[in-house]
C-alpha cells in the first residue's frame, strides 16, 4: 500500500514522513496527476451551466492530493535530499509542467470560465469569490489560453524544459557548494576566529575522520570565517570559491542555463503578448510595470549610494591604516566592517551570542506572536519528522483552538540546500464547514550546538529566524475559503511584508527583555549592549542597500528586455552593475550562475520586492511605534487585513485598511540613516 494515496491517519493529518519511502513517490504522483486531471474532466464535462460553484470553486479544491504529495517531496528536496530524490525531482517535473499546461490550456474549461466571468457583476460574489474568478480568468489568459493550437504546443515544449533547466541549476550550485572544503592544520592560520566557530570547525573536521579545522560555504561556517579571519590569503581562498559556485570548468557549470532560461523566459513572454518575462510577471505585482520597478531602484539608488560611497571610503581608509591595505577587496568588506564596528560601538557579534541562545531566541519569537495575536506554541513529540534535528509545535489560540502545525528546522546537513526559507506542508481552507488548519515549516541553517555550548545566534541570524518565523505568521493566521487565495498566496511584492516587519521587533528594549538571556548565567542583555544594537542598525547600511539594489538591477537586467543578443554571463552581469559598483570584479567569479532565488526560486523580476516591501515594514511598523509594539489594537489591524486575509484583496486595498494611508518611504530612509 503506497501511504501517499491515502488518507494520512495520523495527528491532524500530518505528513507520515517515516512511513514513506523514496519508492513511493513515483506511483503516488502518477495517481495523483490521473486523479487530478479526472477532477479537470469532470468539471469540463458537466452537463449543467457553468456557475461559480461547479467550474470556479471546484478547480480551486482540484488536485488537492497532488498539491499535499508535491509539498511533502519538493519540500524535502530543498532541506533533505539525495540523488535519488533529484532523480525523481527530474523525472517529475516535466509531468507537473505538462499537467499544468493541460489545465490552463483546455479550452472547454477556459470556455466556462469565461462564461463565469462574463457575469461576474451580476452573481453577487463575494470580495473573496470574485478575485477568485478573476484571478482564474487572468491566469487562463496569461498562461496561453487564447494561443492558437501550435502556439500552445511551442508554450508546452517551453514549460518542460524550464521546469528541468530550473532544477538542474539547483542541483549544480548545490553539488558546488558541497564539493568545497577548507581545511586548516597550522593553527596560526586561524587567528581571530572566535571559540565557538573553532569549535564547530574541528567537529565537523572529526565528523570527516580529518585533522584540524574544516571550513564549508555553508552560511555559518563561510560567514564567520570571512568575518572575522586574521589570514587574508585565506578569507580570499573561500570567498573566490563561493563567487565560482556554479561559475567554473566542471560539470556543475550554469552559465549555459542561465542563458537558456533567460531566453526560453523572454520566447514564452512573446509568444502570450508581452514585451519581456517581467512585463508579464509584473502585470500580477503591486509594482505593475519595469519602468516602475526601475524608476523604484534607480530612485533608491539615488538616495542610498552617495552614502555607500562615503562608507566605502571610510571603510578603504581604515583598512589602510589598520593593516595597510591598499585596496580593498571583496573578501575585505565583511572583516573590515565587523572590526570598524567593534571599534566605533566596542560591539561584535561573539559579545551579544550569549545572550541569543536558539531556544531562547525561538521562545522569544513564540512571545511576541503571543502578545501581539493571543497564540500559543506546544512542542510535542507525536508528530512524525524527517529528520531528528526538526522540532514539531501545535499552535493554538486563546480559546485552545488549533490553529497551526510548526515545524522548525535550524541546522545545515549535507542534503540542506543553503540559506533559509518558510514553507508549507498543507494550506488553510474551508470546506464543507470545517476550517482545515495549515501545516507551516521554517528552515535555517544555523550553528549547530557543539559539546561545550549550545546553539549561540548571531544577531543577523537572530534577524533571519525573526524573518521566516514572520512569513510562518502569515501561513498560520490565514483564514480564506479557497487554498489557491490562502496565507501567502499573495502578490509577490507585499508576500515581504509578514516577514520583514517582525525583524523590527528584535530592535526593540521591550522585545529583547522577553528573550536575551545569557545561556549560561541567565543575565538579561545589558541596556547598553540594546543601545548600540539600535545604534548600530543603521550601520553601513548605504552599502547594505546599493549590494540590494544591485541584486534587483540584475535580475531586470536579465528579464526586462530581450536576452538573445546576450552571448556570456559575466560581461553582461558587469554591465549590470556598473551603477552599483563599489568593490574590483572578480575575473573568476560570477553571481548569475548561484542566483538562486531569480533562477531556481520564484523571485524572476521580482528581487526588487524586498525592498519594496521594506517601504511597506518602515512604514506599518511607525504605526505600531506611535502605538506602542504591542499595541493589540494595531496588532488586530494587522492580522485581520494583512495575516489573515491571503490573496482575497488586493494588497495596496489591505494595506490601507490597515494603516490608513498609503505608505511613504520616509520612515525606511530615516531607519536606513539614509535621510539627509
Amino acid at each position: 500500500m503506497n501511504i501517499l494515496n491515502h488518507s494520512f491517519k495520523t495527528p491532524y493529518d500530518t505528513a507520515p514522513f517515516s512511513q514513506i519511502q523514496n519508492s513511493d513517490y513515483l506511483p503516488a504522483f502518477e495517481d495523483a496527476i490521473a486523479a487530478t486531471r479526472a477532477e479537470i474532466d469532470a468539471i469540463v464535462h458537466n452537463n449543467e451551466a457553468p456557475t461559480f460553484e461547479n467550474t470556479i470553486a471546484a478547480l480551486a479544491f482540484s488536485g488537492m492530493q497532488l498539491d499535499r504529495i508535491s509539498n511533502i517531496f519538493f519540500n524535502l528536496q530543498s532541506a533533505e535530499t539525495n540523488d535519488e530524490m533529484d532523480a525523481i525531482a527530474r523525472e517529475v517535473a516535466p509531468k507537473l509542467a505538462e499537467l499544468g499546461n493541460d489545465i490552463t490550456l483546455n479550452l472547454e474549461l477556459f470556455e466556462r470560465i469565461k462564461e463565469i466571468y462574463q457575469q461576474k457583476d451580476s452573481l453577487n460574489l463575494s470580495e473573496e469569490e470574485e478575485n477568485l474568478l478573476t484571478k482564474n480568468y487572468k491566469d487562463f489568459v496569461r498562461n496561453g489560453a487564447l494561443l492558437s493550437e501550435e502556439d500552445k504546443k511551442t508554450l508546452r515544449e517551453i514549460d518542460a524544459e524550464l521546469s528541468v533547466l530550473k532544477l538542474q541549476f539547483g542541483e549544480h550550485v548545490l553539488a558546488d557548494s558541497n564539493a568545497y572544503q577548507l581545511l586548516i592544520t597550522d593553527e596560526a592560520e586561524l587567528a581571530g576566529l572566535p571559540e565557538g566557530i573553532l569549535e564547530a570547525a574541528k567537529e565537523m573536521a572529526k565528523a570527516e575522520d580529518k585533522e584540524g579545522w574544516l571550513f564549508t560555504l555553508d552560511y555559518p561556517s563561510y560567514i564567520p570565517f570571512v568575518t572575522y579571519a586574521e589570514n587574508r590569503e585565506r578569507r580570499k581562498e573561500i570567498s573566490l570559491a563561493a563567487g565560482k559556485k556554479a561559475f567554473q570548468d566542471n560539470a556543475n557549470n550554469n552559465e549555459e542555463i542561465v542563458l537558456k532560461i533567460v531566453r526560453l523566459r523572454f520566447k514564452r513572454a512573446q509568444l502570450l503578448g508581452y514585451a519581456s518575462h517581467a512585463h508579464f510577471v509584473l502585470e500580477e505585482r503591486m509594482a505593475q510595470t519595469p519602468d516602475q520597478v526601475n524608476a523604484f531602484l534607480e530612485d533608491l539608488l539615488a538616495k542610498g549610494k552617495p552614502a555607500a560611497e562615503r562608507e566605502f571610503n571610510e571603510l578603504t581608509q581604515f583598512a589602510k591604516e589598520l593593516d595597510g591595505i591598499q585596496h580593498l577587496e571583496k573578501w575585505d568588506g565583511s572583516y573590515y566592517s565587523e572590526k570598524l564596528k567593534q571599534q566605533r560601538f566596542n560591539l561584535d557579534d561573539e559579545k551579544l551570542k550569549p545572550y541569543f541562545k536558539l531556544e531562547n531566541v525561538l521562545q522569544g519569537a513564540f512571545e511576541i506572536a503571543n502578545r501581539l495575536y493571543d497564540l500559543n506554541f506546544k512542542e510535542v513529540q507525536n508528530i512524525d519528522k524527517y529528520h531528528p534535528d526538526v522540532q514539531t509545535f501545535e499552535v493554538s489560540d486563546e480559546n485552545g483552538e488549533l490553529i497551526a502545525i510548526f515545524y522548525a528546522d535550524f541546522f545545515p546537513r549535507k542534503g540542506k540546500r543553503n540559506g533559509a526559507w518558510m514553507t508549507s506542508f498543507k494550506s488553510q481552507y474551508k470546506k464543507d464547514g470545517h476550517n482545515e488548519r495549515p501545516h507551516v515549516s521554517i528552515v535555517c541553517n544555523f550553528t549547530k550546538p557543539t559539546a561545550s555550548k549550545p546553539s549561540l545566534l548571531t544577531f543577523n541570524e537572530v534577524l533571519t529566524l525573526f524573518h521566516e518565523f514572520g512569513h510562518a505568521l502569515h501561513g498560520m493566521l490565514a483564514n480564506t475559503q479557497y487554498p489557491t487565495l490562502s496565507g501567502t498566496s499573495v502578490f509577490w511584492d507585499f508576500v515581504e511584508l509578514p516577514s520583514q516587519i517582525m525583524e523590527n521587533w528584535c530592535y526593540e528594549e521591550e522585545a529583547l527583555n522577553l528573550f536575551a538571556k545569557h545561556y549560561e548565567t541567565g543575565d538579561a542583555i545589558p541596556m547598553e549592549y540594546v543601545e548600540k544594537i539600535k545604534e548600530s542598525a543603521a550601520f553601513m547600511e548605504g552599502m547594505a542597500t546599493v549590494r540590494q539594489l544591485s541584486f534587483g538591477l540584475l535580475d531586470m537586467g536579465w528579464h526586462g528586455q530581450d536576452p538573445n543578443g546576450i552571448t556570456a554571463v559575466k560581461p553582461f552581469e558587469v554591465e549590470q552593475f556598473k551603477s552599483t559598483v563599489l568593490f574590483p570584479d572578480v575575473e573568476d567569479n560570477a553571481m548569475s550562475p548561484s542566483f538562486s532565488h531569480i533562477f531556481n526560486g520564484g523571485y524572476s523580476s521580482g528581487y526588487y520586492s524586498y525592498k519594496w516591501a521594506e517601504v511597506l515594514d518602515a512604514d506599518a511598523f511607525d504605526y505600531f511605534k506611535q502605538n506602542g509594539i504591542f499595541n493589540k489594537e494595531v496588532a488586530k489591524k494587522f492580522k485581520d487585513h494583512i495575516l489573515s486575509k491571503g490573496g482575497t484583496v488586493h494588497p495596496m486595498k489591505l494595506y490601507l485598511a490597515f494603516r490608513g494611508q498609503e505608505p511613504s518611504v520616509e520612515p525606511l530612509l530615516k531607519r536606513a540613516g539614509l535621510l539627509d
